[in-house]
């Protein structure tokens, strides 16, 4: 797989960062979304940006693709407004939305080669339907294809241009575990040959696997950021699980605080600490004296998972249902061509009249 060298583009900024948000804070009315985020993302990196729903992120990404304005604060991609220097920015980034919306008529391969009319140099067809995974869907209706072909697509249309900086809005979801496990091979091989990514996903193990720092939302502020293990340490104790005899469970270190579930003549011991060296020690030690094989042992540092779960629990935003869109936004449904892509491609006000003329073809193919 080739990927086209990356323009050297500067525009003011450092050559390192590719993303910078500063204090953004965006309202609706009086409903405040984000509130004083602040981060940063480097060329060549997956950040991942994970929250609750209602959190706040998918206004973030809102902003940083440049549909949406900042009340206050200030963000920049490649150094400039997303929003007021959006033409600039098309031809850089692909955006691969929730669920963006296609002409349902079309083949797979009508709906390629028309996005790929918006590009210059794009990938050819082959390359890109090849690159998801979907050459043998090529001649399909996008109307028959699964859920998880369709995702595929979009991922295909999204990396037609051979962005510098890519956005993933949930790409795997209604994938099986054979697509999911090959886009995302997809996305780390290009992110290895300099690919800079921006994902949101509720598949932790997604981001667990793919990302190189993270930050977690939670009411319109970022919670948690850093590494993985950065991230993962703020979830406090580490789990030591073993299981022994039920008459041995009796004799552990009260020091130890275990936590002891009996079954079928067996114990099951689970040991919480921050230190999981020491504690380590100390069990080999009382294992040794007692003669004791601690079976199924394991040590599992904190998660993504147990990091959520020790966010305060706060109610969601007011005015807002979990799970949905502030007044006037929102990122699944819309048709394929109100200015999401077309936006990325560098398409401007006539993008309307062409698409009505591509469908008219595609139809008619």
């Amino acid at each position: 797989m080739v990927v086209a060298a990356a323009p050297s583009y500067r525009w003011g900024m450092s050559t390192d960062t590719v993303i910078e948000v500063n204090d953004l804070r965006v309202d609706y009315g009086t409903t405040t979304a984000v509130d004083g985020t602040s981060f940063t993302v480097r060329r060549g990196e997956v950040f991942a940006l994970l929250g609750t729903n209602g959190a706040g992120k998918t206004t973030t990404l809102d902003v940083l693709e440049g549909y949406r304005g900042a009340t206050a604060g200030t963000a920049s991609v490649f150094g400039v407004d997303p929003l007021r220097d959006r033409d600039r920015l098309a031809p850089r980034i692909g955006i691969m939305l929730q669920d963006a919306g296609f002409f349902e008529t079309l083949t797979v391969r009508q709906t390629v080669t028309a996005w790929r009319r918006f590009y210059r140099g794009p990938r050819s067809l082959e390359g890109a339907v090849g690159l998801v995974g979907l050459s043998h869907r090529v001649d399909t209706r996008v109307s028959s294809l699964s859920g998880g072909e369709r995702r595929r697509l979009d991922l295909a249309l999204a990396l037609l241009g051979h962005p510098e900086l890519l956005f993933l809005d949930e790409p795997t979801t209604g994938m099986d575990p054979e697509g999911r496990h090959q886009s995302l091979e997809l996305v780390a091989g290009l992110v290895r040959e300099g690919l800079t990514v921006v994902l949101t996903t509720h598949y932790l193990e997604e981001a667990e696997q793919l990302a190189d720092r993270v930050a977690i939302m939670h009411r319109g502020t970022i919670r948690r950021m850093g590494t993985l293990e950065e991230v993962r340490a703020e979830s406090g104790d580490a789990r030591i699980g073993f299981e022994v005899p039920t008459d041995k469970a009796t004799l552990l270190p009260a020091a130890l605080q275990a936590s002891i579930d009996h079954r079928n003549g067996s114990a099951r011991v689970e040991v919480r600490d921050l230190d999981p060296e020491r504690v380590l020690r100390r069990l080999f030690s009382w294992a040794d004296a007692h003669d004791v094989t601690l079976l199924g042992l394991e040590v599992r540092r904190g998660s993504l998972e147990d990091v959520f779960l020790s966010l305060p629990d706060e109610p969601e935003d007011s005015g807002r249902m979990p799970g949905t869109a502030p007044p006037g936004g929102g990122r699944s449904g819309r048709p394929p061509f109100d200015g999401n892509r077309a936006h990325a491609a560098g398409v401007r006000a006539d993008h309307d009249e062409r698409a009505e003329s591509l469908t008219t073809t595609g139809a008619r193919s």
